[in-house]
């Protein structure tokens, strides 16, 4: 699948998931401010009931013809237009609510005109029980009435609440196909990223392969031409062309088989006591010799280093790698310095070189497994993209570090942190 077509999918899954999740929210919402409405006109009866009997109770006449006033979502007033008892006026407000199926909490309060304050009445709970210390809240006066009484009901967000359990569900399986999607554009990025490195993979391969066979195969003519006889020393310089190329291919093809060595049973590390400093000059002093005056090769090891506890075998091809990728990539006049040093607990080794540089983009994923920076159709470069990711895995089997420093202006700088209590 191409990246445009990728895009359409995600382009096209998003706007769906946003149109669901715009059109629920406008739902609930609606749902949500009816059940407020349908709430509120049923305490309006009940109250406007409750009302009617303590005109009964006080025998007087009402003021208004609507006696009820809503001042917020839960919160009611009620106009008596006479003094009433506290325990007669919380007596009908238990009889309504329970004939009107009101199953929330409910907190009264009776308006003092002498010392106009709101006095504080019971908090009741939708079993009923009655607790006179459970104030919520201050319940506000309202100034259109003189003698009333208020009701709040603090808990009715979790009541309508409670009767959308159907829309809570629908939110929760729309979070869950949010997630499925985000999980699947994830997959088939992924996806397209292994068969983008998979086909990179294959064709450096079969580059990488193609060029020493031709190599080898131009050599194999010349051997077997009888002419060729005559002239030994021609024989002698194509028979060591075929023996190098047939190591390169040798060596490529160990370096796949490794990896998949690696992956399928991991490390089998032989730990012993490694003196870094010799097993570092060691492996520069094989470099030199490989490459000759083509490179250059500093060298700045501290005598404080000492030992470290390592595979010998891996940590000398940390070093192989390090150093052949610095080679390939520092340009036509390789120039690197080795640095070692100490630093509490830790043993640092600094692998720098005067190329290019690696641009930011690219550093989070040059340890990755068949990586390469991208370079067109140019393959001026060889390799498999398998050096750095067997350096990085060698180095997390040590328990070590090993990274780039982001600091550098100029060229690439590896930083092997060593870790002495490992």
């Amino acid at each position: 699948m191409r990246y445009k077509h990728i895009r359409y999918v995600v382009l096209l899954g998003a706007i769906a998931i946003i149109g669901i999740i715009a059109i629920q929210l406008y739902f609930m919402k609606k749902e949500w401010g009816n059940k407020e409405k349908q709430f509120a006109q049923t305490v309006t009866i009940c109250l406007r009931n409750v009302a009617t009997k303590i005109y009964k109770f006080n025998n007087t006449a009402p003021s208004t013809p609507n006696p009820v006033r809503q001042l917020s979502s839960n919160y009611f007033v009620v106009d008596v237009n006479s003094e009433i008892d506290a325990n007669v006026l919380e007596h009908y407000l238990k009889i309504e609510f329970a004939k009107y199926n009101i199953q929330t909490d409910f907190e009264y309060g009776i308006y003092n005109c002498e010392n106009d304050v709101m006095e504080y009445g019971n908090y009741v709970f939708n079993n009923g029980i009655v607790k006179g210390d459970a104030n919520s809240v201050q319940l506000p006066k309202y100034s259109g009435y003189n003698y009333y009484f208020g009701v709040n009901f603090p808990l009715l967000n979790n009541t309508i609440a409670g009767d959308m359990t159907i829309w809570i569900f629908l939110v929760g399986i729309l979070a869950i196909s949010v997630l499925f999607f985000a999980y699947s554009i994830f997959v088939i990025l992924n996806q397209k990223r292994l068969s983008e490195l998979q086909r990179d993979f294959i064709n450096t391969m079969t580059h990488e392969f193609k060029t020493p066979i031709a190599s080898i195969n131009i050599a194999a003519d010349v051997v077997s031409n009888p002419e060729s006889i005559k002239e030994p020393a021609r024989i002698l310089t194509y028979g060591s062309v075929i023996k190098q190329e047939v190591n390169r291919l040798n060596d490529q093809v160990d370096k796949v088989l490794q990896i998949a060595r690696i992956e399928k049973s991991g490390f089998h590390l032989r730990l012993e006591n490694l003196e870094l400093n010799e097993i570092i000059s060691n492996v520069v002093g094989n470099c030199l010799a490989n490459h000759g005056n083509a490179v250059a090769i500093k060298t700045v090891l501290s005598q404080d280093v000492g030992q470290v506890k390592g595979d010998r075998n891996h940590l000398t091809n940390i070093f192989y790698n390090l150093l052949d990728n610095a080679v390939k990539y520092a340009g036509d006049s390789p120039e690197i310095t080795i640095k070692t040093y100490s630093k509490l607990n830790n043993i640092f080794v600094i692998v720098s070189d005067n190329g290019p540089g690696i641009e930011k983009a690219h550093q989070k994923r040059v340890f990755q497994k068949f990586y390469r920076i991208p370079t067109a159709n140019v393959h001026d470069v060889k390799g498999f993209g398998l050096g750095l990711f067997y350096v990085k895995s060698i180095c997390e089997a040590h328990g070590w570090k090993i990274s780039i420093d982001q600091s550098t202006k100029n060229g690439t700088t590896f930083v092997l942190e060593i870790n002495v209590k490992n």
